[in-house]
């Protein structure tokens, strides 16, 4: 008989119970919302000092045509969650608890795959990725050339003085490039655009609750999904300090979530 690991069944439990509350209070503030062929997912934890500024950013449209913008806010006891609902035509999903940004992007992607939409855009709300560049990631998979886009730093210009992240922002690519291969210059951002066709293939496959980038980028491209990439322009943190970690510790957990990942997909 196998041994059931109660924990994990409690703690998966749990993170349901908050998404459920979380998702019915956003179909109660939007009753009978329906998204547009495109969405713009922030995915937000206690960034009150930084999300006014990225939505101000936003643009009025995407070549000429309507989007959606969505923005998760991952639990937190500051006021990320009231700026946003602030800013008209924004729609906000709000987590009772901090689950996780992965599980964060995973509820953008089922709400997505749910209601139809055909395109998603996930960027920080730290600051650190421009708005205004959205319409030209978007652009490879309007076109059919791609399935999931990254916007590069390493093509653009990285205007943050950390070495060592830069270094290991190079390390992982040539890592996962050598897995995968592809041939991308930058498999750790989170400034991307993404075919929901894609997402509804690989969705059922993520389980990470953070790091997420690698998980979704080695699994799409190990099902046989097109990935390229655009050039972007990556900006210093606005205000406040990185959820991340120190970079050792945020290099280690990474480099498990990839490894374990190709693993897992080989």
């Amino acid at each position: 008989m196998p041994t059931v690991d109660l924990e994990k069944r409690r703690l998966t439990r749990l993170r349901g119970f908050a998404i459920d509350q979380a998702m019915k209070r956003f179909n109660a503030d939007y009753p009978d919302f329906r998204p547009e062929e495109t969405v713009a997912s922030i995915c937000a934890y206690e960034e009150e000092g930084n999300i006014g500024d990225v939505l101000a950013k936003m643009p009025a449209d995407i070549d000429a045509a309507s989007y959606t913008t969505l923005v998760v806010v991952d639990g937190g006891d500051d006021r990320t969650a009231e700026i946003a609902r602030s800013f008209p035509g924004v729609k906000v999903i709000e987590f009772p608890v901090n689950l996780g940004h992965g599980v964060a992007l995973q509820v953008t992607y089922r709400y997505c795959i749910e209601n139809g939409v055909s395109y998603v855009v996930t960027l920080d709300a730290d600051g650190q990725n421009d708005p205004s560049e959205i319409p030209q990631i978007l652009k490879p998979l309007l076109s059919d050339q791609a399935d999931f886009v990254v916007a590069s730093r390493v093509l653009g210009e990285d205007k943050t003085s950390d070495v060592v992240r830069k270094s290991g922002v190079r390390f992982f690519s040539f890592v996962m490039n050598r897995m995968t291969g592809a041939n991308l210059t930058d498999t750790s951002t989170g400034y991307r655009a993404l075919r929901v066709t894609m997402l509804a293939d690989v969705i059922d496959r993520l389980t990470q609750e953070q790091y997420q980038t690698a998980e979704l980028l080695i699994t799409s491209l190990k099902r046989g999904w097109r990935a390229s990439e655009v050039p972007t322009v990556w900006y210093p943190r606005a205000s406040g300090t990185t959820k991340k970690g120190k970079n050792w510790l945020f290099g280690f957990r990474y480099a498990r979530v990839v490894f374990g990942t190709w693993w897992r997909e080989r």
